[in-house]
């Protein structure tokens, strides 16, 4: 660790806070919603592979979420002429990225997925563990779990991330023993992770228009956002400059949600949106906003 490179002490701030509106620290993510081609091979790929359960069905789209509770972390709409991903990318979705509780569960996940052959990109970015996988449609995911806070390190105000290689054998050991039985309760939508086309531009919504706080801004080609000081609730990256926004044609995030804790916290986030420029729709209480590349949020009351 350099002289610079520092653990985080109680009431010190770090990151880069907007200087107008800031969401409550309190904020944390809610569900995705997915656009699919073809419901039947998506719902065996995310209860088989992810090990998740389906809460609801109807005959056109489903809800998913861990075992053990009803909270939905995904939403899949089918529309059987979607064009599956292109290599490439399209601006939109990078990757969703899914929270385990701990790490014995990303050890057993690991395990799980050695058994049944799935192969998967797997990095260490020293504030959590990840393993990233490619749904039927080539949509991105990532499967994670945090280290404890009063680990990260900051090197003057900005988050020390990585992206090393993971440690499998000792990531599967802290399973003990213990096979995977699908994601477990306490499972949530840790981030979301975009692809847009200028990090100015980005910076400009969900940092100075919507209030999320910058938390690493020098890594190549990306800038990661949060509230109440977590290492990110948003990535956006240029990795795929040039390519085009998803259609309504394509397989596709349709929306991700961001619970803020009172019907005045979303008012006050949406209005701040608005009166910077950008697209607003209220809709029975919650908040519709659209960023510059056509990528739908909801803002939505806790309580």
């Amino acid at each position: 660790m350099t002289a610079r490179q520092m653990p985080a002490k109680a009431g010190e701030e770090y990151g880069i806070r907007p200087t107008g509106y800031r969401l409550p620290d309190a904020t944390h993510l809610g569900r995705v919603r997915l656009q699919v081609a073809d419901l039947e091979r998506s719902l065996a790929y995310y209860e088989n592979v992810l090990g998740m359960r389906t809460i609801r069905r109807t005959s056109d789209s489903v809800s998913l979420g861990p075992h053990g509770e009803d909270r939905e972390i995904v939403h899949l709409r089918q529309l059987k002429s979607a064009r599956p991903v292109p290599r490439r990318g399209l601006l939109g979705l990078y990757h969703f990225a899914i929270l385990l509780p701990d790490r014995a569960s990303l050890g057993r996940f690991v395990a799980h997925l050695a058994e049944i052959g799935m192969r998967a990109g797997m990095s260490d970015h020293f504030v959590s563990e990840a393993v990233y996988l490619t749904d039927p449609d080539g949509l991105g995911i990532e499967v994670y779990a945090d280290r404890p806070r009063d680990a990260w390190r900051y090197d003057e105000r900005q988050l020390h991330m990585t992206t090393n290689h993971l440690d499998v054998d000792d990531v599967v050991k802290a399973a003990g023993g213990e096979r995977w039985t699908g994601m477990p309760a306490g499972t949530v939508l840790g981030h979301v992770h975009l692809y847009v086309d200028d990090i100015a531009t980005a910076e400009a919504f969900y940092h100075a228009a919507l209030g999320f706080d910058k938390v690493v801004w020098s890594y190549p080609g990306a800038l990661f956002m949060s509230a109440g000081g977590y290492h990110h609730h948003l990535g956006t990256n240029t990795w795929a400059q040039g390519a085009p926004p998803a259609t309504d044609a394509d397989a596709r995030l349709l929306e991700w949600e961001i619970i803020v804790p009172t019907k005045k916290d979303a008012e006050e986030a949406a209005r701040h949106v608005k009166a910077a420029g950008y697209p607003v729709k209220e809709e029975t209480g919650e908040w519709v906003l659209t960023d510059p590349w056509g990528t739908s949020l909801r803002l939505v009351p806790e309580k």
